[in-house]
């Protein structure tokens, strides 16, 4: 009796970790605010205006999305101005896409996650939904050869802030040499690939229907 017993609270267990792990957030709406935080992959450099990966997105989901990409932009600078941008967008998603210049200048990746962690924190603090989207690691052999991956502390961030992630976005583009207008940047078509896979992330992760 016990060792059934037994067996049924592992069941148990399995369903529920299971259920979790397939759980879905609550759809924004259409014509929700949406407010990306991002450097130059949201500002869309390498292609021409109106080809950037969160004026497409903003087409195919229906969203008002602010893009608030500047290039060069730090994890630092990208919380700094987040305060602001909270009060005068009071958006219902944000979502975050910072990390590689931190990368290309050799910051402490420490400081990183920290900033990318206060962001997030502060996000929800206001009751903001948060998405975080990865950034490939800085691998200039991985690059070479077309083998970019997602830098691990994305994930790690994402658990510790319980805070949904788009992976293998950027890394998959850029690792395709006909979607990139330089060595980190995708071009038109690239963003448009880019616009495509975080469009079907965000229908998984029930954001957008």
């Amino acid at each position: 009796m016990k060792k059934y017993y037994l067996v049924l609270c592992i069941l148990f267990a399995t369903l529920i970790a299971a259920c979790s792990e397939n759980a879905k957030y609550t759809a924004v709406p259409k014509d929700a605010t949406v407010l990306i935080l991002g450097d130059s992959l949201s500002y869309g450099t390498g292609a021409k205006d109106g080809e950037d990966y969160p004026t497409l997105l903003a087409k195919t989901t229906g969203w008002q999305i602010v893009n608030k990409g500047v290039p060069g932009d730090t994890s630092a600078a990208g919380l700094e101005r987040l305060p602001d941008l909270l009060t005068e967008y009071q958006p219902q998603l944000l979502i975050v896409e910072l990390g590689g210049n931190d990368f290309l200048h050799q910051l402490p990746q420490n400081q990183t996650e920290a900033n990318l962690k206060a962001i997030l924190l502060l996000a929800k603090a206001q009751n903001v939904k948060t998405i975080l989207v990865a950034i490939p690691e800085f691998n200039a052999l991985r690059a070479a050869v077309g083998n970019l991956a997602d830098h691990p502390m994305y994930e790690a961030i994402a658990k510790e802030t319980a805070t949904p992630l788009i992976a293998d976005v950027f890394s998959k583009v850029l690792s395709d040499r006909s979607l990139k207008a330089d060595q980190i940047h995708p071009n038109a078509t690239g963003y448009s690939k880019v616009n495509e896979k975080i469009y079907k992330a965000l229908q998984k992760l029930g954001f957008a229907s």
